[in-house]
C-alpha cells in the first residue's frame, strides 16, 4: 500500500463522507471498520487516529449532515423575502425535499434504526433555535404570541 500524505482536516473529512456513503449504502449494522479501511486504502491506525469507533464516526456523520442542512436552512431564510410565517413555509417546503428519495429510504431501512434516529435528534436540537429566532421575529411583526419562541419550535418541529 502506498501511503498517502494529506492534511488532517481533509483525511478527516473524506472519512466522514465515506461513512456516510457507506452507512447508507450497505446499512450502519454491516458496515464495519474494515470496510472504511479498504474503501479509502488506508491503514487501520490512520482511521483509529480520528475516530475511536464505528459509533463516534456515526455521531460525525450525523453531525456533518445536520451542519449542512442548518447552513442550507439559514442560506434560504436570507434570500427569503417575506415576514416570518412566509419564510417558516419556505423552510417546510424545501424540507420536504432535502434529500433524495433513495436517501431517504436507505434511512428507512432495517438496520439504519441508530442513524435514522440519531439524526432526528440531532436534526430537531439544531432546527429548533433556528425556527425560534422566525417565532421571534413572528412575534415582534405581531403574527405570533408566545413567550417561549424555542419551546413553540420544538414542539412544533417535533409534530412534523
Amino acid at each position: 500500500m502506498k501511503r498517502i500524505i494529506k492534511k488532517p482536516a481533509e483525511r478527516r473529512a473524506e472519512i466522514i463522507r465515506t461513512a456516510r456513503d457507506l452507512f447508507l449504502a450497505k446499512d450502519y449494522d454491516k458496515t464495519t471498520m474494515q470496510d472504511f479501511m479498504n474503501h479509502l486504502d488506508i491503514a487501520k491506525g490512520t482511521i483509529y487516529h480520528y475516530f475511536k469507533s464505528k459509533e463516534e464516526l456515526l455521531e460525525r456523520v450525523v453531525e456533518d449532515i445536520v451542519n449542512q442542512h442548518i447552513k442550507e436552512m439559514n442560506i434560504l431564510i436570507q434570500e427569503t423575502p417575506g415576514n416570518a410565517l412566509q419564510k417558516i413555509q419556505v423552510l417546510i417546503e424545501a424540507g420536504s425535499k432535502v434529500a433524495a428519495p433513495s436517501v431517504l429510504d436507505n434511512l428507512h431501512e432495517r438496520g439504519n434504526e441508530a442513524m435514522h434516529t440519531r439524526l432526528l435528534v440531532a436534526a430537531l436540537m439544531r432546527q429548533a433555535p433556528v425556527y425560534a429566532q422566525l417565532i421571534q421575529q413572528g412575534c415582534e411583526e405581531r403574527i405570533f404570541q408566545t413567550n417561549y419562541p424555542l419551546e413553540c419550535a420544538e414542539f412544533f418541529l417535533s409534530a412534523i
